[in-house]
């Protein structure tokens, strides 16, 4: 996997790794989110049960108590726009590889 298309492939990946577990194949019902958030994102971000409840009452734009393929990426979307400004602000900057 190279470039942008691998970069689609591995959160389409990462979103069905956790997705279905527990119940809909298709969402990410808390403890779901919760495993996901915790194993792909814990000690960037540091995760805890307080961050996963107010994620998923930030992403869960229709309140069905779960997150769909959407709102997964939106969250992606958010995360990728905030470590992009924090490079930028402390001048510290990622090599990009080809």
């Amino acid at each position: 996997m190279a470039g942008r298309s691998g970069a689609m492939q591995m959160l389409i990946k990462t979103f069905h790794k956790y997705s279905g577990k527990e119940g809909d194949k298709y969402t990410l019902n808390r403890g779901e989110l919760k495993e996901l958030l915790l194993e792909e994102l814990g000690t960037y971000l540091g995760v805890n049960n307080e961050a996963v409840e107010k994620v998923m009452n930030d992403l869960d734009a229709n309140n069905d108590g779960e997150v769909d393929f959407t709102e997964f990426i939106i969250l992606m979307g958010a995360l990728t726009v905030a470590c992009n400004d924090f490079f930028l602000d402390t001048k510290i900057f990622i090599p990009l590889t080809k």
